[in-house]
């Protein structure tokens, strides 16, 4: 057939790496192979059992039908709810759409809100699917480096060189993946009144809002101002706070226009959310919030411990991260070393020669914007982060 296939559209975008290797390390496992894997981006911990129950609930009930497109009433009141409980925000229904996890949150906001004239600033490190979703719908990604030695803050000087007369949108990832970066109310106000000088739109993604240290606690920057509420769209969801990934609920709160166009879109694509997932969420919104603390607690213990063994390793520097389950250590200063005779070049050498070899499955930096760095997710449990960072030492020492 002399026709194209496929939309142009798909071939700017990769397969997630995350998704990737974490494929490639379930693959080495079902072969035998005891692999240590530091690649997943969800929780270790199992849903909690109250939150199943619902889900178990509705099944038992006959809740297994269509439900509205953009989600049930009593899963947008739980949404209300929680975010005046939890960031003082006052929302309505017809701000709220439940979606099938933030990530489809994300793609439904960028279809349709984003033209191919528009630009979107988009900080790096950032998480993989933000330049994704841009380029898929002809817009064109602006990305703004940030450094190690601000903590990976988006720098002021920068920020403003990036603004143009196109800026439609910047994404806010706070805390953030890959990084840890955890944002400042005084950085914040300056981001929101940025925006409100030019103009554009903030998409604020909080879905680590509840996997904090040190006593951290983040500010949505949709509070700052009566500006800031209007040009704001808060991205959130359970997967992350409630370990519910594979439910696939995710929500945005903001302008009641472009919430109506999301649902719409919604009604033509994926119809409405799992109806058993949303009563689950309602459950795990509503319902007692213990399991919440106890992952937090146990996921900063597992911070202080791996980031302290990263950093006594001689050549590396990691950043000690107030927000998400992630570290991001430097590893650049073995780029031109080898290991087996294997010459490494980038994060994708690093990485791939530490699965192949040392059987530890981490992300090379290259998937979020910035190739002299490796992303290690410490949400697995403290036994294998010890064993995985005792077998990290010793292919590290190796290198040539």
């Amino acid at each position: 057939m002399s026709k194209s296939k496929l939309n142009k559209a798909i071939g700017s975008i990769e397969p997630s790496m995350t998704i990737g290797i974490s494929a490639k390390a379930k693959d080495m496992c079902a072969s035998g192979i005891d692999v240590l894997t530091f690649s997943a981006g969800e929780p270790d911990f199992d849903t909690p059992e109250n939150i199943k129950e619902a889900g178990i609930k509705a099944i038992r009930d006959g809740f297994t039908k269509y439900t509205a497109a953009g989600g049930i009433n009593e899963l947008k009141d739980a949404v209300v709810m929680k975010e005046k409980r939890h960031n003082n925000l006052d929302y309505e229904r017809n701000q709220v759409c439940i979606s099938v996890g933030a990530k489809h949150s994300l793609y439904n906001i960028g279809a349709v809100m984003l033209e191919k004239q528009d630009e979107v600033i988009i900080p790096a490190p950032y998480w993989v699917t933000y330049e994704a979703i841009v380029k898929f719908v002809g817009a064109t990604p602006v990305i703004v480096k940030t450094d190690e030695k601000d903590k990976f803050v988006l720098n002021k000087d920068k920020f403003l060189r990036a603004i143009s007369d196109k800026t439609k949108m910047l994404i806010l990832n706070n805390p953030g993946n890959p990084t840890g970066v955890t944002y400042s109310k005084k950085d914040l106000e300056f981001i929101a009144d940025v925006a409100k000088e030019h103009d554009f739109w903030i998409i604020s993604d909080e879905i680590y809002e509840d996997i904090v240290f040190d006593g951290y606690k983040p500010v949505s920057i949709a509070t700052l101002s009566d500006d800031a509420y209007k040009r704001t769209l808060v991205v959130n969801g359970t997967s992350k706070s409630y370990a519910t990934t594979g439910w696939r609920i995710g929500y945005t709160c903001g302008d009641k226009e472009i919430i109506a166009a999301m649902i719409k879109l919604q009604s033509q694509s994926t119809s409405n959310p799992t109806s058993i997932s949303q009563m689950a969420a309602v459950e795990a919104l509503n319902g007692p919030q213990d399991s919440v603390e106890i992952m937090r607690k146990e996921f900063e213990k597992r911070r202080n411990y791996i980031v302290n063994e990263m950093n006594s390793i001689e050549n590396i520097t990691c950043v000690n991260p107030k927000g998400a389950f992630y570290i991001f250590p430097n590893v650049s200063a073995f780029y031109g070393k080898s290991y087996n005779g294997h010459k490494i070049n980038n994060s994708m050498d690093f990485s791939m020669l530490l699965l192949e070899y040392a059987h530890i499955a981490v992300v090379p930096g290259i998937a979020f914007g910035d190739d002299n760095y490796i992303r290690v997710s410490f949400a697995t449990s403290m036994e294998n982060i010890v064993k995985g960072m005792k077998v990290f030492k010793d292919f590290i020492n190796r290198i040539q």
